[in-house]
């Protein structure tokens, strides 16, 4: 029975009451009783008047007023305005009062004690302006009764002592009844505030995320236990300025800021920094191992609509991990500039290699040409055979150019093979300077050797060794203006052979020498290089070296010239696996950066050129 009334209530309850659980009940709390005792004493009138007979005048009034209660409810079930609602209820209470007890005796009416029970019924609304609404109207009913009985307009006081009884018995159980409802109240609102807080807190301690509330100078006032799964420490540790303490010093600005920022009211602020986290176990010095990750927080003012001021506003974060995004971000940071850079390198080959193999190549069809037509042109026998010569020529540039390409491919897939064994090193540098001292004369440039007598035999591939001189001595000859100097010298330092060739040319800026050894790549500007060559010289150098497990170095300066220096260990470990046997890689003993024929050619084929346009216009 209790079940169908109370459903029948709640679905004349206002929808918007039915969102919030503590308006649900005090909209119930008001139509419930009153419904309820209106229908009851409609249900008794008729045997009330069965044993009373035709009523009077204030009985009909009572009965009259019983309609109120029922029109009361239908306007808070139509409107869901409790407070209004609340209002009409007391002046419909003290209106009855009020008209009951002048005709009962005025002020001195037993009907009077019914006037406290007007305010205490507005306590159920919880709202001070219906309380203080319904204190209004009851003293404002008191004194109007004491105006009409002082007037002498009230009726004569006719109260029984049994009348007054019972009207204060029935006054002192309604308003025990409106207590107990005001109770009932409570306990709900602190059930639900319980509830909630439950809640929040199993939310809080379950939740991935941590929930924080600071001051405006970063002091934590409560942080949720999420933090220990987060940081490695309990919560109770990271009070006050003990979080602070473990933000990386250079995001603790920016994690002050942003604090600061939410507490002035301005928009939710978001900051990412680095922080602390312990790990398990102790590292080597017995301390507990710590490692920093990146945590995302989201703050904003604890209460935007509060007056308080901005020193003592408080703000709430909610923070959480995002170093495996921060990682992804840097993966994919690393991957773009992986694919510029091959698109770099990919320029630079096309932009490189379609000028060494097409100037060549230029050479050797022109040459050809002009063998082939020889009678035409009337080209000697001696003639003819420097063609063949500079054809020859030009043909071992392009092989080298192949070679080097090759070899630097092989390098870099990690299956080029090297042949260690017992050499000196002594006579292989010297050799290379022998090689290469025609070209120094040529070019007005000095080349100076400072070898010890007693250098030791080191291990290592020697057609790998002599490669590498030859790259470096060539570049340095290179590179030097007329009148200049090239300086080879080797010596032993910590059971490792170190040469250095140095020389006195053009330098090299430092933008470009962080980019040395890069395969294609040449320093300075393409449409300023005044030197041929394919970019791959100290490519190759870096890689030999590194399978030789040594150490390779360049200081330059531009003007001063530049010093390039080799380490190798004397006994040296391929750091290369090698491809199958007898799949060795044929080196050319000459410089993938050899002087090209450019220069000597171009005039030649002019001049050849016009001598055959002549002969055959003749």
């Amino acid at each position: 029975m209790f079940t169908i009334i109370s459903d029948h209530i709640d679905a004349l309850l206002h929808p918007s009451a039915r969102a919030d659980v503590l308006t649900r009940i005090r909209h119930r709390a008001f139509m419930a009783p009153r419904l309820i005792g209106s229908l009851i004493a409609f249900a008794a009138f008729p045997i009330y008047l069965a044993l009373r007979g035709v009523p009077s005048a204030i009985e009909a009034l009572v009965l009259g007023w019983l309609v109120t209660p029922i029109l009361l409810s239908y306007f808070l079930s139509r409107t869901g305005r409790f407070d209004a609602a609340q209002m009409l209820s007391s002046l419909a209470m003290a209106a009855l009062v009020l008209s009951v007890a002048v005709s009962t005796g005025g002020i001195a009416s037993f009907a009077v004690v019914w006037l406290l029970v007007v305010p205490l019924e507005a306590t159920l609304s919880a709202s001070r302006r219906v309380m203080g609404f319904s204190l209004a109207v009851a003293i404002g009913s008191a004194l109007i009764l004491i105006v009409l009985s002082a007037l002498g307009v009230s009726a004569p006081a006719d109260n029984s002592a049994a009348l007054m009884g019972a009207s204060v018995i029935a006054a002192a159980l309604y308003a025990a009844g409106v207590a107990y409802g005001a109770q009932l109240l409570t306990r709900a609102r602190d059930a639900l505030i319980n509830n909630e807080g439950e809640r929040y807190h199993l939310l809080a301690r379950n939740m991935s995320d941590v929930l924080s509330r600071h001051r405006r100078d970063g002091a934590v006032l409560f942080i949720s236990p999420a933090v220990s799964k987060l940081l490695g420490v309990p919560a109770a540790q990271l009070m006050g300025h003990k979080l602070f303490d473990r933000v990386h010093v250079a995001d603790r600005p920016a994690y002050l800021t942003a604090l600061s920022n939410a507490a002035r009211g301005d928009a939710a602020a978001n900051v990412e920094f680095r922080i602390r986290r312990d790990l398990a176990g102790r590292g080597a010095a017995g301390h507990a191992s710590s490692q920093f990750i990146w945590i995302e927080m989201r703050c904003r003012p604890l209460d935007a609509s509060d007056a308080r001021a901005a020193s003592d506003m408080e703000v709430v974060a909610v923070m959480r991990d995002i170093t495996d995004r921060k990682m992804q971000e840097e993966a994919l940071d690393s991957a773009r500039g992986e694919t510029e850079r091959a698109n770099d390198a990919k320029a630079r080959f096309l932009a490189t290699m379609s000028h060494e193999l097409r100037t060549p190549l230029n050479a050797i069809i022109g040459f050809s040409e002009m063998i082939t037509s020889e009678d035409k042109l009337g080209i000697d026998a001696s003639r003819r055979k420097e063609y063949a010569k500079l054809i020859n020529d030009s043909g071992l540039h392009l092989l080298s150019v192949v070679n080097s390409i090759l070899d630097l491919s092989k390098m870099e897939s990690g299956t080029f093979e090297l042949a260690p064994e017992p050499f000196a090193p002594r006579e292989a540098l010297v050799n290379c300077c022998d090689l290469l001292a025609l070209k120094a004369r040529d070019g007005g440039v000095d080349l100076v050797t400072n070898v010890p007598e007693d250098l030791p035999n080191i291990v290592g591939d020697c057609r790998a060794f002599k490669q590498i001189l030859l790259n470096l001595v060539a570049n340095g000859i290179k590179f030097t203006e007329r009148g200049g100097m090239v300086k080879v010298s080797a010596c032993v330092e910590s059971e490792r052979l170190v040469v250095r060739v140095a020389d006195t040319g053009i330098g090299i800026e430092a933008d470009d020498l962080k980019r040395l050894g890069d395969p294609f790549f040449q320093a300075g500007p393409l449409y300023q290089r005044r030197h041929e060559g394919t970019g791959l010289g100290l490519s190759i150098v870096k890689s030999l070296v590194a399978l030789h497990g040594g150490d390779m170095n360049v200081d330059s300066k531009i003007g001063d010239g530049t010093v390039v220096t080799v380490s190798l260990p004397l006994q040296a470990k391929p750091a290369a696996a090698a491809v199958s046997p007898g799949d060795r890689i044929e080196q050319p003993v000459a410089s993938s950066e050899a002087p090209s024929n450019v220069a000597m050619l171009t005039p030649m084929i002019q001049n050849d050129r016009k001598l055959r346009r002549v002969k055959l216009s003749a």
